[in-house]
């Protein structure tokens, strides 16, 4: 059951930074800064297993089996699937009373390279699936725990994962304390770009180190819609379509039969020329520019798997000229029973609306749009290019001082995030100078991984069990 929240903490309409800084260090006392070590699973805590069907009682049923068995593989890939198992668990954990957009799923790997539209790389926040306002310290607890999983799946000690997290904490820390002091535009503005990346890894890795950051960057510059077209397209009968790779990519035309595959393939046109109604005028144009040429269903992620995910081809002036795109159901967030409502009410422009307000710079394509389906649902879905420049960190091939650089990088660009949208004064004066929070999370971390092994050995023995269905696959 949704525990009760205390009421957000606000500073009245033009309040001073004094004002504002005294209200974040009164929040001491609600919520005293040592007391975000606290973890122990409530006495009601509902069944984690009952969370995870309760999602999957909505999805492609054919695909629920995918999703069980990728999140079997490890209780990391557990975590990256469980964010409504936390979402519970942390609405019974103290709050400060600060909120900030949140992007609810904040786990190391939904921190990596992007491309700006001025074809810049950027480190930023990727997924937004789950974005909400709520208490800023959510973000920040999911982040310290993925970093304790991986890191013990890497064999790290209690000393060396206990520094990561301070350190991670510290930076989320240190950078909100430095975005209380910056104008409102230049905490806008502000942004992780490749030589800013190449600075720090300079500063924090050894040369092996700072030539995976090297190499990283450079293998995320060829991760674009030309390289989805060479690797997702075939040529069948003079026809150009998007490659099978059953289960996880299926075209439509494999997937319906003729009737509901012509109505289908309509349906989706439609939602095409009308997402872009969402865009600005200048992106709606040159979408315009682009005419589709195939669609197919698409498995994504681990905790998605399941959620309705089309791609699309789309070409240009000739064959040559390629655009993927992907339309990814958006349902409510994990994080609504506890933290509140969306105030949108369709559910992808929450998405988009979360994700303009955190990411430092945006796909140029990113928009919403609702279609009805064949089943009498209306579906939200949120669009954006399928790959523009994209890179995802290996956290299997880190050291403890890799992982830490990265946390590092992580809990910076997540406090540059909540501070376009959060009181960033109150939650700097909130978190103070001193290590007292950097050290509370470093213990809630290590007792939420504990938490996160026990509920990937109940799936693990249930999928043994034959209650819930899994089916092995390779990674995506």
């Amino acid at each position: 059951m949704p525990r009760e929240r205390t009421s957000p903490l606000r500073a009245v309409p033009g309040a001073t930074p004094e004002e504002r800084a005294a209200l974040g260090r009164a929040a001491r006392k609600r919520a005293p800064r040592s007391s975000h070590q606290a973890y122990e699973p409530a006495a009601d805590r509902p069944d984690p297993l009952a969370l995870l069907e309760a999602q999957s009682a909505a999805r492609v049923q054919e695909l629920v089996p995918i999703r069980y068995g990728r999140m079997t593989e490890s209780p990391f890939r557990f975590y990256r699937g469980a964010a409504a198992i936390m979402a519970s668990d942390l609405a019974g954990t103290p709050v400060s009373g600060i909120r900030a957009q949140l992007c609810g799923d904040a786990h190391l790997l939904n921190f990596r390279l992007l491309a700006s539209p001025e074809r810049n790389l950027l480190f930023d926040i990727n997924d937004f699936d789950e974005t909400l306002p709520g208490p800023w310290e959510w973000d920040v607890k999911r982040l310290a725990a993925s970093l304790v999983i991986a890191g013990r799946a890497n064999g790290f000690t209690d000393k060396e994962r206990a520094r990561i997290v301070r350190a991670t904490a510290r930076s989320y820390r240190e950078s909100m304390i430095r975005f209380a002091d910056m104008r409102n535009l230049d905490v806008w503005y502000t942004k992780i770009d490749e030589d800013r990346l190449h600075a720090m890894a300079a500063g924090k890795l050894a040369s092996r180190g700072r030539e995976r950051v090297a190499s990283a960057t450079a293998k995320a510059r060829t991760r674009d819609s030309l390289q989805a077209f060479g690797k997702l397209t075939e040529v069948t009968g003079g026809r150009l379509r998007i490659a099978a790779d059953p289960p996880l990519v299926v075209p439509v035309a494999d997937l319906l039969p003729d009737a509901e595959r012509r109505a289908t393939e309509g349906q989706f046109r439609r939602l095409l020329g009308r997402y872009g109604r969402s865009l600005a005028s200048d992106r709606r144009s040159l979408l315009a520019d682009f005419q589709p040429v195939d669609m197919a269903r698409k498995v994504v992620g681990v905790g998605s798997v399941g959620t309705r995910c089309w791609i699309f081809l789309l070409l240009g002036r000739d064959g040559g000229d390629p655009l993927f795109l992907q339309a990814k159901e958006a349902d409510s967030s994990v994080l609504a029973p506890y933290a509140g409502a969306s105030a949108y009410r369709n559910q992808g422009e929450r998405v988009v609306a979360g994700q303009r307000l955190m990411q430092a710079a945006g796909d140029i394509f990113l928009g919403w749009e609702r279609v009805d389906g064949f089943d009498g649902r209306r579906r939200d879905f949120y669009v954006r290019q399928l790959r523009d420049w994209k890179g995802i960190a290996e956290p299997e091939l880190m050291v403890p001082r890799g992982m830490g650089a990265f946390g590092e990088l992580c809990g910076t660009t997540l406090a540059r995030a909540h501070a376009r949208s959060g009181d960033r004064i109150a939650i700097a004066a909130y978190l103070g100078h001193g290590d007292v929070f950097d050290r509370a999370l470093a213990t809630f971390a290590e007792r939420y991984a504990d938490q996160n092994e026990r509920d990937h050995r109940s799936l693990v023995d249930a999928v043994a069990a034959g209650r819930l269905p899994a089916a092995g696959e390779g990674r995506t």
